[in-house]
């Protein structure tokens, strides 16, 4: 079955490759692709897909479907260091999401400005490179809530 999975941010869509985090650009957690963020389009971080809030720290979490594909969302790299500051969560782990929904608030301006990237990774979690398909190239615009990438299988 074919999961359709959306932009959790408004920004303009980067390949998995220049992630400026090596864990994330060579793939070791899944392939998918990356999102700069437009800072001027809100702060708000949606889920990709419907299903099931899994995982929800402040600056990243999971969402996986009703097959158990999992989509992990990274808001910026090393925010993990942050420790939750500026982050607003409006979800709770365990929740049932839909796609579009807002689960987080954060201000990808203020990661910049601290001296991090604002650049989020969408990645799929144990699903094999050769099953995502993009449907927003690289170096495209995507609005939060459009599609992404699909994933056959």
């Amino acid at each position: 079955m074919m999961l359709r999975v959306y932009a959790p941010v408004t920004g303009r869509v980067v390949a998995t490759e220049e992630i400026p985090d090596p864990v994330f650009s060579a793939g070791l957690i899944g392939p998918g692709v990356a999102i700069d963020p437009d800072p001027g389009a809100g702060n708000v971080a949606v889920s990709p897909i419907d299903g099931t809030l899994v995982k929800l720290h402040p600056h990243a979490f999971v969402v996986t479907d009703a097959q158990g594909r999992g989509v992990l969302v990274h808001l910026g790299i090393d925010t993990v260091q942050l420790k939750g500051q500026g982050f607003t969560l409006h979800a709770s782990e365990g929740d049932r999401v839909e796609a579009g929904q807002e689960l987080v608030t954060w201000s990808p301006s203020d990661v910049a400005a601290g001296g991090r990237s604002p650049v989020v990774p969408v990645v799929m979690l144990d699903v094999a490179p050769d099953l995502i398909v993009p449907t927003a190239g690289e170096e495209s615009d995507v609005v939060a809530g459009e599609e992404l990438f699909t994933v056959d299988g």
